[in-house]
């Protein structure tokens, strides 16, 4: 949990930053340890799968489950943090129109787009050219390397031995070096460079090439579904050569799919199963997707493809908690009431510096007490978003004059479940283009 020394370190913007989050119902992604409080034990045994099992060469599917509202977009956050703090390389996927699960080649885009690791920025073009960057050091420093073409002929078998990787994915980095620091660069006009530059960065985001464009490269395939367990295991492969245990992919808002057609439904479920399939012809690989019940128990949920039920069926079988199962059950393992208290505090905290007043000489501990008090008696107090939502409205409330003695908490967390509800519901509309 944030300490008060560390939320005295915010500068007004950043807390302002952050509630303004909270209001739209998300932590920013640079204070997500702020917030870490509860389902430790959650927590420690997916640390110990990380080191222990991933890092080792294994790879794993879980499955986070909550209602809406649960906490389970935090919680996948939280574990991102974990892992990139563990020396993964992590990729977060929302998964909304824009990114649909039944759009393989798109999912990929977004999963490359937003990779994340022990280099700057955000993406597989950050990563290869971070580590293209560090090649030509090598060169420049190393005694023992003549020129450039002998560089570029020991990268070219490093790369190629490397277990797992894909003579494309290979040839494609080879390319890139070529490309930036190659001996014939300062020889090429600039607007040719560029082009091969583009070239090879939408192959390595999975955007479709034409064939002509590749073979100078000698790359021969762009990503599909036929190749996607080839790729994925070459980007694995290159990531663990530039410092990364491995490779923990985050898939959240699966539940869209339920509001899908039959077809596209099912499309999106053979790409779940083709996902899950990867886990098992790779190392170094953990999956996370979050679901709510429905996904598991509904007609339309994954039992109504039998290809992919045959894999999960047994998610969730078990009435006892098993923290080393494929679910993690976030329903059943709610914040406690004095866990949803030091997150109040901390909020309030956050507030003050926001906005520059005392906060706590109005909202006293006792009304965030009471809030939790309220949900508790009326069987929401496992609903983080709902309490976060009560206690953003009070503190505006409070900082702008109004007296919170009149307030009724009751009434005010109806109408909050109201506009979490018309949320919930907005978010599972079908569009047109689904």
């Amino acid at each position: 949990m944030i300490t008060r020394e560390n939320i005295e370190d915010l500068k007004p913007f950043q807390a302002r930053a952050i509630i303004e989050g909270l209001r739209k119902g998300v932590v920013p992604s640079d204070y997500i340890p702020f917030f870490t409080v509860g389902r430790q034990n959650w927590i420690k045994f997916v640390d110990e799968d990380l080191n222990n099992y991933i890092a080792e060469g294994g790879s794993k599917v879980r499955f986070i489950n909550g209602d809406y509202g649960d906490g389970k977009t935090h919680f996948m956050s939280v574990i991102q943090c974990l892992a990139l703090q563990e020396k993964f390389a992590t990729s977060f996927v929302v998964l909304t129109r824009d990114v649909p699960i039944h759009k393989f080649e798109v999912v990929y885009q977004e999963i490359v787009t937003q990779l994340r690791g022990n280099f700057e920025g955000i993406g597989i073009r950050y990563l290869i050219d971070d580590w293209a960057k560090k090649q030509k050091l090598n060169l420049e420093s190393n005694e023992d390397v003549k020129n450039k073409e002998e560089l570029i002929e020991i990268l070219a078998e490093e790369l190629r031995s490397l277990p797992g990787m894909d003579l494309n994915f290979a040839n494609a980095l080879i390319a890139l070096f070529v490309v930036q620091y190659g001996p014939q660069v300062e020889e090429k006009a600039s607007g040719d460079t560029d082009l091969s530059f583009d070239i090879l960065h939408q192959w390595f985001e999975g955007y479709k090439v034409a064939k002509k464009d590749l073979k100078a490269f000698h790359i021969f395939e762009s990503i599909n579904k036929a190749n996607s367990k080839s790729f994925l295991r070459s980007l694995i492969a290159f990531l663990r050569h530039t410092g990364h245990k491995g490779l923990v992919l985050f898939f959240d808002e699966l539940e869209t799919v339920l509001s899908h057609a039959t077809s596209v439904r099912n499309a999106a479920y053979e790409n779940i199963r083709l996902l899950i399939d990867n886990t098992e012809y790779s190392e170094f690989l953990h999956i996370f997707f979050s679901i709510i019940p429905d996904v598991l128990l509904a007609e339309k949920g994954f039992k109504s493809y039998d290809a992919l039920w045959s894999r999960v069926r047994t998610v969730g079988d078990s009435d006892a908690l098993n923290y080393r199962s494929s679910q993690i059950d976030l329903h059943r393992t709610p914040l406690s009431t004095q866990e949803l208290v030091d997150l109040g505090m901390c909020l309030r905290r956050i507030h003050e510096q926001s906005y520059r007043w005392n906060a706590k000489e109005i909202f006293k501990d006792e009304m965030i007490s009471q809030v939790c008090r309220t949900q508790q008696e009326m069987g929401v107090l496992s609903e983080v978003r709902l309490f976060i939502k009560l206690m953003i409205y009070y503190l505006d409330m409070a900082e702008q004059g109004g007296s919170l003695d009149s307030l009724n908490i009751t009434e005010r967390l109806v109408a909050s479940q109201k506009e979490i509800e018309t949320e919930k519901t907005r978010q599972f509309e079908p569009v047109w283009d689904r």
